[in-house]
């Protein structure tokens, strides 16, 4: 979506809603920096590839110039090493959740299914995960 349409969206969102959930393509381009622009929390999902840990890297230096929040999800977690988590550990960030690589997920994924469909103990972890992200940006503006 081109960095003009995002900003008009922005612009228009409803101040008397909790929460505003925008998602963004990966990368670090100027649409991603535009929808990033203000937010409260940046959840960053990656893999723990050398592919992933780039971005992660890139986008990581995007945040640190935002001031936001952020976690990271790990997707496909154990097609890889310890790389990601280990540059997430010297950081400071946290991972707020991993999805393991599994058939059955890439599968069910594939034919267009949720993730919650193919394996329901995310339903909760997703909600957790929620509930966590809105503490702590609570506690954040209160403090």
């Amino acid at each position: 979506m081109p960095t003009p349409i995002i900003r008009q969206l922005k612009a228009n969102m409803k101040d008397d809603v909790e929460v505003t959930i925008l998602d963004s393509p990966p990368g670090a381009s100027c649409s991603v920096v535009a929808t990033l622009h203000d937010a409260d929390y940046v959840i960053l999902v990656t893999e723990p590839t050398p592919f992933g840990l780039h971005d992660l890297k890139q986008m990581i230096g995007v945040i640190s110039e935002t001031g936001s929040l952020a976690g990271v999800i790990i997707n496909r977690d154990g097609i890889g090493d310890s790389a990601v988590e280990d540059f997430l550990s010297k950081n400071g960030y946290p991972i707020l959740m991993k999805i393991p690589y599994q058939e059955n997920i890439a599968e069910g994924l594939a034919s267009g299914k949720l993730l919650i469909d193919i394996i329901p103990e995310f339903e909760d972890a997703f909600l957790n995960l929620y509930e966590m992200i809105k503490d702590q940006i609570h506690k954040e503006i209160h403090h």
